[in-house]
């Protein structure tokens, strides 16, 4: 439809319900010297669709850095969830915007909302979407680790479902869980199913239990296909025990938790050691 056409029925709470409207367009596209001009010219700038989604939604899942400045100054609300429960952050984090991330935590996003149903948590649309800058300025930032989303599970096992190493690393050294179960499954379970040997090397760098079985009593290695990198890899690590000096580092690391990283540098060690206690 004619986005100028727009058809505007019921006023709410935040604005006005309509179709999509210019501001919407123009906060989609990145133009923001027309979404100047429209709030200028008095334009409600938490106008909702009949979805909710408002302008500030639009420009954060396009990553319109200066559309959502714009909007923000102005005074966008910026908790509004659309109707599948997604705030601006949300957007922003699916989208792997770290301008527009940093945008609206500045403006005070809530880092944590909280779940529903339909709704996960910027973590875990970082993740989703194997966004490893916007996943460690989340973590910076205090966004909880081990949330849980009824159907992926915590941010780690989202990571791993979807073959995101880098977003793995970012959460394991900061802390996560790396044997938290969902549904019985471990991310482990999870880097078998998509064949990711790399992934699979890092959790058990990190901790992760190779013997740990799911609900139907399958283990890890069940669910790589024959001759995989990712099996051979796991047969590797069942037939190989843990040295001495890598239990050490996960069981100081598993008790140090998520002040590992705090701490750690606070110790009187030395470089290498400190080094390998933090994975660099």
């Amino acid at each position: 439809m004619d986005v100028s056409a727009a058809r505007r029925t019921i006023m709410m709470d935040l604005g006005v319900w309509a179709d999509r409207t210019p501001m919407h367009e123009a906060a989609c596209l990145g133009r923001s010297l027309a979404l100047k001009q429209l709030i200028d010219n008095g334009n409600p700038v938490n106008i909702v669709t009949v979805d909710n989604t408002t302008p500030l939604h639009d420009a954060c899942i396009h990553g319109k850095a200066r559309c959502v400045r714009l909007l923000l100054q102005a005074g966008a609300q910026i908790e509004v969830r659309n109707i599948h429960g997604s705030t601006a952050l949300c957007h922003a984090c699916a989208v792997g915007s770290v301008e527009c991330v940093r945008l609206l935590l500045d403006h005070g996003a809530q880092i944590n909302p909280t779940l529903t149903a339909l709704t996960a948590t910027p973590l875990h649309e970082a993740c989703t979407r194997g966004n490893s800058e916007c996943v460690r300025l989340l973590i910076s930032k205090g966004a909880q680790l081990e949330t849980y989303d009824v159907h992926t599970g915590t941010p780690l096992h989202t990571a791993c479902a979807k073959g995101h190493t880098q977003c793995a690393f970012e959460l394991l050294n900061a802390g996560a869980n790396v044997n938290a179960t969902n549904f019985h499954n471990t991310a482990l379970h999870h880097a078998a199913r998509v064949g990711s040997a790399d992934l699979i090397d890092l959790l058990v760098e990190f901790g992760g239990d190779i013997n740990a079985s799911d609900n139907l009593n399958r283990r890890p290695l069940d669910y790589t296909a024959p001759d995989s990198p990712a099996r051979l890899g796991l047969l590797h690590c069942l037939n190989s025990p843990l040295s001495l000096q890598q239990i050490c580092r996960i069981r100081l690391r598993r008790i140090l938790g998520t002040r590992a990283l705090e701490v750690l540098p606070q110790l009187s060690l030395c470089q290498r050691i400190l080094d390998y206690l933090c994975y660099k």
